[in-house]
């Protein structure tokens, strides 16, 4: 595993790269403010040169997303456009449409699947594939009291289409658990789960196919910048498709990063814990 660089500002390394497949929550805000600097940063990156794709693992369409922005302050000029997890689950579901169904999320969910040919049941002998956008319980609930719930699930060979892979995201300072954990639990239990969003590969192809749209040509791996927070998404995901990886230290993992010269320690510690490599670390983006 290749170690990791510390990186000053993405100006440093802007010119080895035609696009940036940036994440969203913990890289640009958190979920109730943005992160100024990140966003000059991609901003200075479009204008001087290429596209900026956000990729999020929220589990709604990409309208969802961004309607948050001008009340989190992120300005619309700093990306190009959004490929959410949301998007490559829908995609997911008219592929086993009619369904059923069997729904476990918020309420406020239901966008992902508005417009689709399906149908919904709450009984596991009538669904044939869990969805999962979340948890029920927010912003308090917690995946272990899902366990008997999914492992009935499980035992009746009902794939799950995990609309947010992510473990857990932050909002402010707090951690806040999401569909991903409740995924690992089902696979724990013997179930299978189809995963859309990062690290998996389906949210790449639509990312790559809008990039290539925005640049009139293809994007070679090799001139994409991934930046993320997650290990075991964004980086991994990154990995995967050849990517080279901004791994951003003060996300889901910033109560674990030490700050000043034992910064880079400690971002190369948590990316050997997920199996993971990035080529260079930041505290927070900026340009």
């Amino acid at each position: 595993m290749s170690s990791v660089a510390l990186l000053s500002g993405l100006s440093k390394v802007a010119s080895e790269y035609d696009a940036i497949f940036c994440d969203v929550w913990g890289v640009i805000h958190n979920g109730r403010e943005a992160f100024a600097e990140a966003c000059v940063a991609l901003k200075k990156f479009r204008e001087t040169r290429g596209s900026v794709v956000l990729i999020t693992n929220a589990p709604v369409p990409k309208d969802r997303v961004t309607r948050l922005f001008p009340k989190f302050g992120v300005p619309m000029d700093c990306f190009d456009d959004v490929i959410a997890s949301g998007d490559a689950t829908r995609n997911e579901l008219k592929r086993v449409a009619p369904g059923p169904v069997y729904r476990i999320g918020l309420d406020e969910d239901f966008g992902t699947y508005a417009g689709l040919p399906l149908e919904f049941s709450d009984d596991p002998d009538v669904a044939k594939v869990v969805c999962c956008t979340s948890l029920r319980e927010y912003p308090d609930g917690k995946p272990e009291p899902y366990r008997d719930e999914l492992k009935r699930l499980a035992a009746k060979g009902l794939p799950m289409i995990c609309a947010n892979p992510d473990v857990v995201f932050r909002q402010g300072d707090k951690l806040i658990w999401s569909a991903g954990s409740l995924a690992k639990i089902y696979i724990e239990e013997g179930g299978q789960v189809i995963s859309p969003g990062k690290p998996d590969e389906p949210i790449y192809r639509l990312a790559f196919e809008r990039a290539a749209e925005l640049a009139g040509r293809e994007i070679a791996p090799g001139r994409v910048l991934a930046i993320g927070d997650g290990p075991a998404t964004d980086v991994l995901g990154a990995n995967r498709q050849g990517i080279d990886a901004l791994f951003i230290g003060g996300g889901i993992h910033g109560h674990a990063m030490e700050s000043g010269e034992g910064f880079l320690a400690s971002a190369t510690k948590i990316l050997a814990a997920d199996g993971v490599s990035a080529k260079w670390a930041m505290p927070e983006l900026g340009w």
